[in-house]
């Protein structure tokens, strides 16, 4: 079991959660929304993805808000690519880190991108190549990890395959993610435990969805597994487009806020940290879902 003290948070809100919520921001407010993350002691913040605007068209502004975005020392501002082209345009505007995504799900890859697994992984293997041409670190994400909304279950071997073979391809690191939320602590735990055995816990981290409230459960029974890496969104942002009115990503405050009453250093001011996603749901004109926040803000 990993036994060190400290956890880092990577920061997904910017990019996982605004691409999920209808409220779209200008560019100004997500500029203003990162350089507030970089302000709060995250050392690790996705910044947005370069996919086609067709497709997303919250990030439509991908190359304006990565230009304009205040890059603090010591602080890491990875972007999302999909193929070739997105990966040409996050390097023109100076992009040093991306990261690919696949999932565990036969029929999810189907649905979403019209490939199998194997076809999907195929489709980024340039954009890998490329970028240890150009020394760019990449980050590769595994979503529906403990279920998926087409094909229910997710077979464990299918989860460790994909993510040993995007080990294989060179990705410094693997985001193990519960795309729909579904996921209890023992499953949680259990998937956890099967991919570490093909590849090093240090490599791996954890992204969880609280449809189902369970995500700070999940997050726990994993660190005691030994992860040190966990992905989250200030405010909850996110949604899950595939739950009728479900949450999205678990709220970074309340993460932060667990890890530091388990005396657990994250190097994050969680004031600041409350005040960026109370400020965020006021952008996005709705409550915000970190309980955290809810309780720190609350007018007496």
């Amino acid at each position: 079991m990993n036994t060190s003290n400290h956890v880092r948070i990577v920061e997904v809100g910017a990019r996982d959660g605004l691409q999920n919520e209808k409220t779209l921001l200008p560019a100004e407010v997500k500029v203003a929304l990162i350089d507030r993350l970089s302000a709060t002691g995250l050392k690790s913040i996705e910044a947005t993805s370069f996919v086609s605007p067709k497709w997303v068209p919250q990030l439509a502004d991908a190359a304006e808000v990565f230009t304009r975005i205040r890059k603090l020392p010591g602080v890491s501002y990875p972007v999302l690519v999909p193929n070739l082209q997105g990966y040409a345009r996050a390097r023109e505007v100076g992009a040093t880190e991306i990261a690919v995504f696949t999932a565990a799900s036969e029929a999810f890859n189907r649905k979403n991108i019209n490939a199998s697994i194997d076809e999907s992984i195929e489709r980024f293997i340039p954009v890998m190549e490329q970028a240890r041409a150009d020394g760019v670190q990449v980050r590769g994400y595994v979503s529906t990890v403990l279920g998926c909304p087409y094909q229910g279950e997710v077979p464990l071997s299918d989860v460790v395959r994909v993510a040993r073979r995007l080990h294989e391809l060179g990705c410094h690191e693997i985001s193990l993610g519960d795309t729909i939320g579904v996921g209890t602590p023992a499953k949680a735990r259990a998937m956890l435990h099967a991919v570490a055995q093909e590849v090093p816990m240090a490599a791996l981290a954890v992204h969880f969805h609280d449809t189902y409230g369970q995500a700070l459960a999940n997050i726990l029974a994993c660190l005691e597994e030994g992860v040190r890496v966990v992905d989250s969104a200030v405010s909850g942002t996110g949604g899950c487009p595939y739950a009728k009115g479900a949450t999205g990503n678990v709220a970074s405050e309340d993460v932060v806020y667990m890890l530091h009453g388990m005396g657990i250093e994250t190097g994050i001011d969680l004031d600041l940290l409350v005040a960026t996603g109370a400020w965020l749901a006021a952008q996005l004109h709705k409550d915000t879902a970190s309980r955290v926040t809810r309780a720190r803000t609350a007018v007496a």
